[in-house]
């Protein structure tokens, strides 16, 4: 055990980036459109420059989040290992909330690429606070203690918003 026990953590909720719509596939299967592949890094870059080094990455299975996950990773100084848990696609918050306990508390940092409108209430039952999670936005919650006591109401919104060069917006 260090010195300093860190009780802060972060938690980062990913929307996965601008899907493609036209084709026959089902819904799992989804791509990145061009607007979606271009919208990915811009939020890795962002996670670059304003949070800590990720430890661990959950991803949905589904195409559109592991290829969003794919490329905002790819901007990171150092891309940490990612997990896909099938729960996180079509999940319910409580679905999200279940992975999130189940984090070992030896990882400060974790981010969860997934899918509205499980996200934007996961956020809300955290923090008490609505947001709108456009694709490919985010949000930052710092979590205090162990992961495994996050109930609602209990962490707290840093910043949410969708990754530009300019910023969040």
């Amino acid at each position: 055990m260090g010195m300093t026990p860190r009780s802060e953590r972060t938690l980062i909720v990913l929307r996965h980036a601008k899907s493609d719509w036209s084709g026959g596939e089902a819904d799992i299967d989804r791509t990145l459109n061009p607007r979606g592949q271009s919208q990915a890094p811009d939020a890795g870059s962002w996670l670059a420059e304003n949070v800590p080094a990720i430890d661990l990455a959950i991803v949905s299975p589904a195409t559109r989040a592991r290829a969003t996950w794919a490329l905002a990773s790819a901007e990171l100084n150092d891309s940490p290992e990612a997990r896909i848990d099938d729960r996180a696609y079509a999940a319910s918050v409580n679905d999200l909330l279940q992975i999130v306990r189940e984090l070992p508390d030896e990882l400060q940092n974790v981010i969860l690429v997934a899918h509205n409108p499980g996200l934007e209430d996961l956020v809300y039952v955290l923090t008490g606070e609505s947001v709108t999670l456009s694709t490919s936005a985010l949000a930052v919650l710092g979590v205090p203690g162990p992961w495994s006591d996050l109930v609602a109401s209990t962490a707290v919104l840093v910043t949410s918003g969708r990754a530009s060069r300019a910023g969040l917006a």
